[in-house]
């Protein structure tokens, strides 16, 4: 259900914006919790009555929504790439 250190660590090095960041950025933030969305996602397919899960899977999903919102407002590029990379809207 969650995601292990090594995988988290493959997805901030994927992501991160500059040399020295370890997970701090708007954009690594985004593309963990996506991996962590979906695999949730995944989990409440098979336990669809587990509502904790559920409100936990709600509260990553508004927050990663908070998150773009805050890259798209500073660049719209970097956003647009990032949407294009995670593959979130088609």
């Amino acid at each position: 259900m969650s995601i292990t250190k090594e995988k988290k660590s493959e997805i901030i090095k994927a992501y991160k914006t500059t040399d020295q960041d370890n997970g701090g950025s708007a954009a690594s933030q985004v593309a963990v919790l996506t991996e962590r969305i979906r695999n949730l996602t995944e989990h409440m397919k098979n336990n669809h009555k587990d509502l904790h899960s559920r409100r936990g899977l709600t509260q990553m999903v508004n927050r990663r929504k908070k998150l773009l919102a805050y890259i798209k407002r500073r660049n719209v590029t970097e956003y647009e790439e990032l949407i294009k990379k995670l593959g979130l809207r088609k």
